[in-house]
């Protein structure tokens, strides 16, 4: 089933994704004027934030971006056993559509922000190595709870995300399935990514502010087409937050050699040879050149691949993990959901007061 269904994956409409991006944009866009208006004086301590983003090159913009996040959970269905591959597979675009919304939540959900990180280099060693072994009852009992949201929450989170998801499956609530299964897909992915493991997360303690969104985004655009994303069946996770934190250890590991090796290369390449100009949608913006993307790449040895990879695994892992921890419910009797027209509006509303509600959040290149 598997090779099968690697072989028949599609990704959404473009109108879907098209309404999806433009709404993540204005967003952001808002987010950034209200970044730019109200706090100037905080603005002028990361030169990143001195410009607003449409001044900015794409890669310094906060969009894994809409097309890693998409496709992870999309190709994390057809990891899933044949019980629960059917109902996924009917809902492949909801999961894969909504695979970003906790990044449009981001800017308009106070408490959003420290979901996608953990800023491991803001501990001591010996606390660092603790850490994994407190579940979020212990941790806050010994940290504050302002103190952990400040450095980033991501792998109690996604034990959180597990529980909720649990109990949806065990309450056979569809609408509740779907949304928590695209949620918690995001935030794994999120927990894959090295430079989500630091407070130098987008470079700008090193001189390599854009590194995040060029890692993230740029790369996995680029060469994506040629990974192999077979990634075998779902297992069972019994230990879910010690595996949430053998993912953030593992994407800490390979952090020195994202920076290093961007570094090294950015001295054999001048300015002119690093950076180039892309046109999407008849907007020219500034990227990283393809021969410099190609060479860091190589340098990195399948790195974003297996980041990606990981990725995949690891949420269709959790997907499977829920559904056994709510006793393998039939999803069979579940297939006749259609989401209704209160449900459609409601999403629709959610969304739209994301526009409306925009929080300053800790600013990164991507998310």
């Amino acid at each position: 089933m598997m090779k099968r269904g690697v072989k028949k994956v599609f990704f959404p409409k473009w109108k879907s994704l098209a309404r999806s991006s433009l709404l993540f944009l204005g967003i952001i866009l808002i987010s950034s004027w209200k970044i730019r208006t109200e706090n100037r004086h905080l603005l002028r301590q990361h030169s990143l934030w001195e410009r607003p983003l449409w001044q900015r090159p794409l890669w310094e913009h906060p969009l894994w971006g809409f097309f890693g996040h998409q496709r992870i959970n999309r190709l994390a269905v057809f990891t899933l056993p044949p019980e629960m591959f059917k109902f996924y597979k009917k809902h492949i675009d909801f999961v894969t559509e909504n695979a970003v919304n906790p990044d449009q939540r981001r800017y308009a959900v106070k408490e959003e922000a420290p979901r996608h990180f953990i800023d491991l280099d803001n501990y001591s060693d010996s606390l660092r190595k603790k850490l994994p072994t407190y579940s979020w009852k212990e941790v806050t009992e010994k940290i504050s709870e302002d103190t952990l949201n400040r450095h980033g929450i991501v792998p109690w989170h996604i034990n959180f995300m597990k529980f909720q998801l649990t109990e949806a499956f065990r309450k056979r609530d569809v609408r509740r399935i779907l949304m928590l299964s695209a949620d918690i897909g995001h935030y794994i992915a999120d927990a894959n990514v090295p430079l989500h493991t630091t407070r130098n997360y987008n470079g700008q303690l090193t001189n390599q502010v854009g590194i995040h969104g060029f890692w993230e985004s740029r790369l996995p655009e680029l060469f994506s087409d040629n990974y192999d994303f077979f990634v075998g069946q779902a297992e069972y996770v019994k230990t879910p937050q010690k595996r949430a934190w053998q993912a953030v250890l593992g994407a800490n590991a390979a952090l020195d050699s994202v920076l290093v090796f961007e570094r090294e290369l950015t001295a054999q390449f001048s300015e002119d040879k690093k950076f180039g100009f892309d046109e999407r949608n008849g907007i020219t913006t500034k990227n990283y050149s393809k021969d410099f993307s190609e060479r860091y790449h190589a340098m990195l040895k399948n790195q974003v691949e297996r980041q990606m990879r990981a990725s995949i695994k690891m949420v269709g892992d959790f997907w499977l993990t829920c559904w056994i921890d709510a006793g393998q419910p039939d999803l069979t009797q579940l297939l006749s959901y259609q989401p209704t027209k209160e449900e459609k509006d409601a999403d629709d509303a959610e969304k739209k007061s994301w526009l409306r509600r925009v929080f300053d959040v800790r600013k990164e290149g991507d998310n």
